[in-house]
């Protein structure tokens, strides 16, 4: 209870005072475009592979870039049907994002037996 009355006591100070802890009208603010920033051409290679035998993981992923937009790549992933995914792909500012998708291998699924239909219970 008298910490309440203090904090009562010195927010009327405060009023009395006519200090409302700094507060001011808020400023306009002016939007500036700045000029876009060009950089010179920065060309990488990079390539990443996880091959895990405890998990079953196997995928990764390679691409190159000259620098200037064009862009060549491929990544795979083992599927869960045994089969292995890769996509090989090129992008460029002309003719955008285009892939090319193989599988490699044969779909092996686990035998289900006789499955019926209705309730056997």
């Amino acid at each position: 209870m008298k910490v309440m009355m203090m904090v009562m006591m010195m927010m009327m100070m405060m009023k009395v005072k006519g200090d409302l802890g700094g507060y001011h009208a808020p400023q306009q603010l002016i939007h500036a475009h700045a000029e876009p920033v060009h950089y010179a051409p920065m060309p990488y290679d990079f390539g990443y592979g996880v091959h895990d035998h405890y998990t079953g993981n196997d995928f990764g992923h390679t691409e190159n870039s000259d620098g200037n937009g064009n862009v060549k790549g491929t990544y795979y992933v083992l599927l869960p049907d045994g089969r292995k995914q890769v996509v090989t792909y090129t992008a460029d500012h002309y003719n955008g994002y285009q892939a090319h998708v193989s599988y490699e291998g044969t779909a092996h699924y686990p035998d289900q037996g006789h499955v019926g239909a209705g309730y056997h219970g």
